[in-house]
This record gives C-alpha cells, sequence and structure tokens, in this order.
C-alpha cells in the first residue's frame, strides 16, 4: 500500500487519500498516517460533515473515512486539506470489505456508523451491511475496550442490529455518550424535523466465548 508521504501528487489534496497497492493486505497504519495515534473509522463517510468536524476537534486521534463514492471522497479531501487537517485520510473502498480484510486486527478504538442504509423492503434485508460476521469483524479490528458507535433512523432496522449485537455476545451494551462527536448532515436534517434517532454503543468484551 501507497500513501502521499514523500510522493509528488499533482493535486495536493490527493494526499489526504489512502491509495492501496494491495488490496489483499491489511493497511500499515504508519504508512497512512504520520502521527503514532489511536485510529477511529468512519463507515460510509459520505460527505465528510463528521468526518472532518471529528479529526478537527480531535487533533489526538487520527480518523480514516470510508467512502466508495468517489464525488463524495474527493469533497471531503477537498474540505480537510483547505482547513489544513492532518490527522484524516480517506479511503474509497466498499465498507464490508475494509472491515473484513483491510484493518489490521486489534488496531481501531472506535468505529462510527452513522445511518447506514436500512433496505426497507424485505427482499432487500439480505444488502444490509450489519449481520452476525459484519460484527465479528469489528470485534476483531478493534482494540480491548474498542467501541462500536451506531446510529439509525430507522426502527426496524436498528432492532435487527441489536439482535445481532446480542448473539454471540461479543458486546457489552453500554448507555449512549455523545463524548462531543459532531453530527452528520443526515442527522441535522432528522433532527430539525423532530423525528426520532435510535443510538447504539457496543463495547468490546475482552475474550471471545467459546461457542463462537
Amino acid at each position: 500500500m501507497t500513501t502521499s508521504a514523500g510522493e509528488h501528487r499533482e493535486v495536493p489534496d490527493e494526499a489526504l487519500e489512502v491509495i492501496l497497492a494491495d488490496i489483499l493486505s491489511p493497511l500499515v497504519w504508519s504508512d497512512v498516517f504520520t502521527s503514532d495515534q489511536a485510529v477511529e473509522v468512519d463507515l460510509g463517510s459520505g460527505s465528510g460533515k463528521f468526518l472532518v468536524e471529528a479529526a478537527q476537534k480531535f487533533p489526538d486521534r487520527n480518523f480514516l473515512g470510508v467512502e466508495r463514492l468517489l464525488g463524495r471522497m474527493r469533497k471531503t479531501r477537498r474540505h480537510a486539506f483547505r482547513l489544513g487537517i492532518t490527522n484524516l485520510r480517506v479511503l474509497r473502498m466498499e465498507i464490508q470489505y475494509t472491515v473484513r480484510y483491510l484493518l489490521p486486527k486489534e488496531s481501531i478504538s472506535c468505529f462510527h456508523l452513522s445511518f447506514p442504509d436500512p433496505w426497507p423492503k424485505r427482499r432487500h434485508h439480505v444488502r444490509r451491511v450489519i449481520d452476525r460476521d459484519f460484527f465479528s469483524a469489528l470485534w476483531s479490528a478493534l482494540v480491548a475496550g474498542g467501541e462500536v458507535r451506531i446510529k439509525t433512523d430507522h426502527d426496524g432496522y436498528f432492532q435487527q442490529i441489536v439482535r445481532v449485537a446480542e448473539e454471540p455476545r461479543l458486546w457489552h451494551l453500554l448507555d449512549w455518550i455523545d463524548d462531543g462527536y459532531p453530527i452528520t448532515n443526515f442527522e441535522q436534517d432528522i433532527l430539525a424535523r423532530n423525528l426520532p434517532i435510535h443510538r447504539l454503543r457496543l463495547v468490546k468484551r475482552n475474550s471471545v466465548p467459546r461457542n463462537v
């Protein structure tokens, strides 16, 4: 894998994009970020509002945004570059593939997953990103005591997420604490319309039950 360190780029903000030389090997954080700090991952970073504001507010942490759409990724990259943010990187890749194959084990302090596509029609439920295998991959990538923070406005999807989180028992379910994190554009719109938001905060258990 290569990043922008020591490379000439025609577009300066490309330095904030992670360029994969090998899609079969996990990332090496010392190649991605210039500082050795805790890494948080925004899964589906969209327009980048949450990612950029979080990186600004917590300069003592590194933030990776994973986004599959090129336009959104470039918008985030440009915005962060203009603000002079150095603890942020973006990766253009599918969420599931990134979590399962590209993140080093026990290296992430926190995952943020805000308003994943609920695929509301029953026949489309298999397309939902959260399932048992996805949660197992998150668990493997987290450091001891690491967190997963999930938000959704879809009641049915939220109930499914909670059921999956409880079986197998990889997690402690804790009360939601904002901890000063910003909100996404989508959440801003939902709050403006006084619609309910479901929030789930999971903390990694220290060991895997024998039946997993």
